[in-house]
């Protein structure tokens, strides 16, 4: 019994081990001042990797992540602030490395597509709406040769 239970147990936090957050930053990159390693953290999960691009370069094992980790944490330590260090990023490796792009420039687009979209939607959706309600069939009354067979079949002849 009790060992049925370790296995359940150890199943259990297996099957949880895949969303737990895995970080690939080494010991030798991290910084002696807390502050400094803090902010390099948050730079380094804003930046895409390059190589595996659905991940960030503080969760990659590649190579290339290393190196930008290193660079950020250089940038740092010289005294850049958070904006120059993702600025000298964006221009070796364009606007490609940030998850979260500038709404500037041809990304404008992308951010106002969907707002527009969604109101395109919003528009047709009104529209059609509308156009059935206005659409009710008239109302006529029938002459008199029309109620007298009405009549009729109503009776069962």
């Amino acid at each position: 019994m009790k060992r049925a239970l370790h296995l359940i147990l150890l199943i259990l936090v297996l099957a949880a081990a895949p969303s737990l957050p895995v970080l690939a930053v080494q010991p030798d990159e991290v910084l002696d001042d807390a502050g400094l390693e803090a902010r390099a953290r948050q730079i380094s999960q804003r930046l895409r990797c390059p190589v595996c691009q659905g991940e960030n370069i503080d969760e990659s094992n590649a190579p290339i992540s290393r190196d930008l980790r290193l660079f950020v944490r250089e940038r740092l330590v010289a005294g850049d602030s958070d904006s120059e260090v993702v600025d000298n990023v964006v221009d070796r490796f364009g606007e490609f490395v940030l998850f979260d792009p500038r709404p500037t420039g041809s990304n404008l687009i992308l951010w106002l597509a969907g707002p527009l979209m969604a109101l395109i939607a919003a528009a047709v959706a009104l529209r059609f709406l509308w156009g059935r309600n206005l659409a009710s069939p008239e109302v006529t009354s029938l002459d008199a040769d029309e109620q007298h067979r009405l009549d009729e079949i109503m009776r069962g002849k």
